[in-house]
């Protein structure tokens, strides 16, 4: 039985250093504070002299860096990963970063996106003799990388890459230096920070603070950023394209303490939920927010409405990832390991449950359900950003659009089906307001099917 709650699931984790003795072990905790953006795996690769040393493995930071790993992965100089799969299958042959030695010398990568035609370019590799040892389409970066005609390493990534189309923030690693890139519209997001002298480079700024390391910038959209010996260069290479950052990383997907594409993902968090009070209002005893992530919105939402606020509903975060389901007999199972109920504050009252989105609506149904059970007079339930209702493409790993609850039933139809008094969602327009963009800058096609580029997926579910 799988345990995770009916969320959209993260898609990766990736941080770089480069010049400090202790490289593997500040990776290491770099990768440990981004856990949240992948549970299945994690690997480092560290640089020393003219080697590069790897270690990988399936399960999680503190699990698989342990201190004999990290002893073993010596080197001024580290890129790491933490995974959930969006591309490829779950495997250790899977788990960055991957490496290889070729005419350019030997080059590690992690990636954190989507390649959408990396099926495409894996089929024109394999033609050409390339061998594939994973389904990532990561992996064809480095044998595109390791085919390119060119002076160096360097060089020859900055070729692969400008023909290259998705949604990506990517880490090479070579002997001498360090290469952060990416895409030109900026889909994910990825942070240049300083660390006693050392240069590092993460997709959240709470990497950062976990060694108390300094922020320096937001790496841009399009930007290569090479750090070695002689410090931090940065170009653009690529065609510059419209941006198209992802909305979601404020909405769900980033942790609460960091600060991405320019703004505090918490702060973000609350306007919604203020601005979800505005929008949709409704008179009521308690506000409840979905641990964890509906936390921040409904105490923004308490804040605007007036209505009380109450962590009324508590999680276990010591549940492992599967459970053997006992008899029907027990009833929200599933739920109950993760998320139960405070009786006492839900009983007899009027309770608005706070989430940050809902996906297929099967845990949503299971927790209104748990929350009548409790006593509840009754249970409406407020939502922080719009219904999600397309596949995403570039790096998140949604279900299928016909699995979004929301692509088939409208409103009040995912209502009756969730069993709530009331239902109400956040507008879009709210939504970006709340973060301090503009809709030109972002990308919301899970919300409003408008992909910022055509894909051979998109093209095929349209």
């Amino acid at each position: 039985m799988d345990l995770i709650l009916d969320k959209l699931h993260e898609e990766c984790g990736i941080f770089g250093i480069f010049g400090h003795s202790e490289a593997s072990t500040l990776t290491q905790l770099g990768l440990f504070a981004l856990q949240h953006r992948g549970q299945e795996a994690c690997g480092i690769v560290t640089a020393e002299g003219d080697d590069l040393h790897q270690h990988r493995a399936i399960g999680l930071v503190a699990d698989v860096l342990n201190p004999e790993v990290l002893k073993k992965l010596t080197g001024s100089s580290a890129i790491g990963h933490t995974r959930y799969s969006t591309a490829g299958k779950n495997t250790i042959k899977e788990v960055q970063p991957f490496s290889v030695t070729c005419q350019h010398g030997k080059i590690a990568v992690c990636h954190n996106g989507n390649l959408p035609f990396a099926d495409e370019k894996r089929a024109e590799l394999e033609k050409a003799g390339a061998i594939f040892s994973s389904t990532s389409d990561t992996e064809t970066i480095l044998h595109a990388i390791a085919r390119t005609p060119a002076g160096s390493a360097i060089e020859a990534i900055e070729k692969v890459l400008c023909d290259t189309e998705g949604a990506y923030c990517l880490l090479f690693l070579t002997p001498t230096a360090l290469v952060a890139v990416r895409d030109p519209r900026g889909f994910r997001p990825l942070v240049l920070g300083k660390f006693q002298g050392a240069w590092c480079v993460a997709s959240e700024t709470c990497a950062f603070d976990l060694m108390d390391a300094q922020y320096v910038r937001e790496v841009e959209p399009g930007e290569m950023l090479i750090i070695d010996a002689d410090g931090v260069r940065s170009s653009k290479p690529f065609e510059q394209k419209a941006h198209s950052v992802c909305t979601f990383e404020h909405v769900y997907f980033s942790r609460p303490d960091s600060t991405i594409f320019g703004r505090s993902v918490n702060e973000s968090r609350h306007k919604m939920g203020r601005q979800l009070a505005v929008e949709q209002p409704v008179d009521a005893d308690l506000i409840v927010p979905v641990p964890d992530s509906g936390v921040a919105a409904a105490i923004g939402f308490a804040a605007e409405s007036g209505i009380n606020f109450r962590q009324a509903i508590i999680r276990n975060h010591y549940v492992g990832r599967t459970f053997i389901e006992p008899s029907q007999s027990i009833r929200s199972f599933g739920v109950r390991l993760k998320l139960n109920p405070i009786k006492d504050l839900i009983n007899g009252r009027r309770v608005v449950l706070v989430d940050d989105s809902i996906v297929r609506g099967t845990t949503s149904k299971k927790i209104v359900e748990m929350v009548r059970e409790a006593g509840a007079k009754e249970v409406h339930m407020r939502i922080s950003c719009p219904p999600s209702a397309h596949s995403c493409y570039y790096g998140v790993d949604t279900p299928h659009r016909k699995d979004l609850i929301a692509s088939r039933m409208t409103v009040d139809e995912i209502c009756d089906f969730i069993g709530a008094d009331s239902l109400g969602y956040l507008s879009l327009e709210g939504m970006l307001a709340s973060i301090g963009l503009t809709g030109d800058t972002t990308c919301a096609a899970c919300w409003t099917g408008k992909y910022p580029t055509l894909t051979r997926q998109i093209s095929s579910s349209l």
